[in-house]
Parts: C-alpha cells; sequence; structure tokens
C-alpha cells in the first residue's frame, strides 16, 4: 500500500480504534495515520491529561474521587481533532503543553482509574467519534461546521477505544511494543535520549502508569477481532505503514478479505 489513502480506506463514516500500552507509539502513529487517510484525529488519553490538569488548576484533591468526577463534570474541555495540528483547550487555555509535564504524568492515574471519569470522558469521545463518522455528518458540517472531518471519519486511540468506546469501529488495532522499545521511546520523548540513566528515570513513569491503567481497562492483549500490530522492530514509518496496511486489509471487500483478519491475531507488518 503506498503512503496515499486507498479509495476504500477514505470512505465516509470510517472509525480506526487504536489502542496498546505507554509507549507504543499510539499517539503519534494514530495522528500520522489520520493525516495520511483524510479523517480526524483524536488522542483520549489528552483528555485524560487535560483533566488531571483541571482538577489541580481547581485545586481538587485526586484522593477525592467525587470531588474529581464533579469537576470533570463541569470541565470546559475543546478537543482540537485536526491531525495537522491537534490541541487541547481548557476554559479557553491552550494546555496542550502543560498536560504533557511531568507532573500531570505522575498525577494522570489517579484521574484516569476513576470510573465516574471514565464513563464522563467515554461519552464525550462516543460524540466526538460519532460527529464525525456520521452518514449526515457532511450535510451538518456544511451548515454548521459540526464536523472536522466533513463524514469522512476518525483515527481514536488511547486506552478502551478498542473494546469500550469504540467495540463497533470498522478497523480495532492493539499497537504494541516490547517493554525495552517502549521504554527508550519514551525516554526520548521525554529526556531526549534513551541511554541507561533516561531509561531508568522513566521506567517508573511507564510501567507504573501501565499497571495502575489495567485496573479498569485491558491493554495488553488484543481482544476478539482486533488485530495485533508489533512495533517491537519497526522504525515510525513502517509502523504507520502496517496500521495502513492493517486498515487497507480490513476494508478490502469480503471476497479478497484474507483469512487472517478474523481475530485477535493480524498481520503485525
Amino acid at each position: 500500500m503506498s503512503g496515499e489513502p486507498q479509495a476504500t480506506a477514505v470512505a465516509r463514516g470510517l472509525v480506526v480504534a487504536i489502542d496498546g500500552p505507554s509507549g507504543s507509539g499510539k499517539s503519534s502513529v494514530s495522528r500520522a495515520v489520520a493525516r495520511r487517510l483524510g479523517t480526524a484525529y483524536l488522542d483520549t488519553g489528552a483528555m485524560y491529561r487535560a483533566a488531571t490538569w483541571w482538577c489541580l488548576e481547581e485545586r481538587v484533591d485526586l484522593a477525592d474521587q467525587a470531588a474529581v468526577a464533579a469537576a470533570v463534570d463541569v470541565m470546559p474541555l475543546v478537543m482540537g481533532i485536526d491531525p495537522a495540528a491537534p490541541s487541547v483547550h481548557v476554559d479557553g487555555t491552550d494546555v496542550g503543553e502543560a498536560i504533557r509535564t511531568t507532573e500531570i504524568s505522575t498525577a494522570v492515574s489517579a484521574v484516569a482509574t476513576n470510573l465516574a471519569v471514565r464513563a464522563e470522558l467515554r461519552r464525550l469521545q462516543r460524540a466526538i467519534i460519532a460527529a464525525e463518522s456520521s452518514a449526515s455528518s457532511v450535510e451538518d458540517a456544511e451548515s454548521a461546521g459540526t464536523s472536522f472531518s466533513g463524514g469522512r471519519g476518525i483515527v481514536a486511540e488511547g486506552r478502551d477505544i478498542t473494546t469500550v468506546v469504540a467495540p463497533d469501529a470498522d478497523v480495532r488495532i492493539l499497537l504494541t511494543a516490547s517493554e525495552e522499545a517502549r521504554l527508550a521511546r519514551r525516554s526520548l520523548e521525554v529526556h531526549g535520549a534513551a541511554d541507561a540513566a533516561a531509561v531508568e528515570a522513566t521506567r517508573d513513569q511507564v510501567l507504573r502508569r501501565d499497571r495502575d491503567d489495567s485496573t479498569v481497562s485491558q491493554f495488553h492483549v488484543a481482544a476478539d477481532g482486533v488485530v495485533t500490530v508489533d512495533s517491537s522492530d519497526l522504525d515510525f514509518e513502517q509502523t504507520i505503514q502496517a496500521v495502513l496496511d492493517v486498515v487497507e486489509q480490513v476494508m478490502a471487500p469480503a471476497a479478497t478479505r484474507p483469512d487472517a483478519v478474523t481475530g485477535g491475531e493480524g498481520p503485525a507488518r
């Protein structure tokens, strides 16, 4: 498959859901895939980070689950879903950089494991996905500007996407990688280096976040119908291509679709 989107891959209403552990490349790969498919892009993890930022800004005790849930219920969140320039605004403030700080990374699990918060953010996520994939989105977009993609679809990534938020997505992918690869990537992202010291400094943040989040969501093993893409030995461009290949294969006419794409294990290259 070439880097240009195929006709079957950009059909109106396409929903691609990508899940996986921290450091697997979900965000950067999903954003690149969305750009190539001409769809919207939703980073659901950023929504949990924004909720954490909001609670800290409002001086809410993160250990008080009821107070956190109440704060998130009224959080004035606006997600920018243009894959060329995704953004996150809370109460008119651009928090795109603020939510990536170590402070937020350390605290986000307390918010992300709050079941009431998860329910509210899932509701918002489903609403965004519906707006971008609805057959009426083209007309809506023309009349009210409510759909970024004009109904072409969306690539949504993050915890629970393939199993809870969008279990009926057209394409569902578990993007994974070895622990070693994930730690190296995240240390490069956070510290600008992947030497032993940088990896060790990142270890707790990555592994603890996955351990905490695994208590409320499943993202290490592909559910039935979810295709696994292992990026351990792939570079960024190869991983993008592997995901695009899965999209093309899953969306191919049934008569030409390989039998491999039927369950938890699918093409990884």
